[in-house]
């Protein structure tokens, strides 16, 4: 899969929201830091040592019940003709960060992101497949 320029921009990211679909049905949006696969086909996140309320993520449970997820990135500028997004629609599953999927997901990590270099998320990862790119941007 050739990576498209709006993949490339998403993948350029420092940061995106993450929307999981909680049990009532409304939304439930984070912000994550992630890494999307050389082939644009596979977005990964990982719990880290960032403080959180509680290690009982509500993410991980919608996720658990529901997989469908969407993540968004976008730039906001004064001038509106500058004005963008780009969001990946999939289905999300975790994995531990002791597999081979979740160590790959968190190496990527570690290469994007220089505060992982030292200590690396100990998971669990989120891994994004099934991805639907769309996008809209005002020029």
């Amino acid at each position: 899969m050739k990576i498209d320029n709006e993949v490339q921009r998403f993948t350029d990211a420092p940061r995106a929201q993450l929307s999981t679909i909680n049990p009532d049905g409304t939304p439930h949006l984070v912000p994550i830091v992630f890494a999307v696969a050389p082939t644009g086909d596979r977005i990964v996140t990982a719990i880290d040592w960032k403080p959180k309320t509680t290690r009982k993520l509500q993410r991980l449970d919608n996720i658990r019940a529901d997989p469908a997820v969407s993540l968004i990135i976008d730039h906001y500028s004064d001038d509106w003709s500058q004005l963008w997004w780009i969001r990946a629609d999939g289905n999300a599953h975790i994995a531990d960060a002791s597999s081979d999927e979740g160590t790959a997901a968190i190496d990527a990590l570690v290469a994007k992101y220089s505060q992982y270099q030292g200590n690396r998320p100990g998971g669990p990862v989120i891994i994004i497949d099934k991805l639907a790119w769309r996008s809209w941007s005002a020029s």
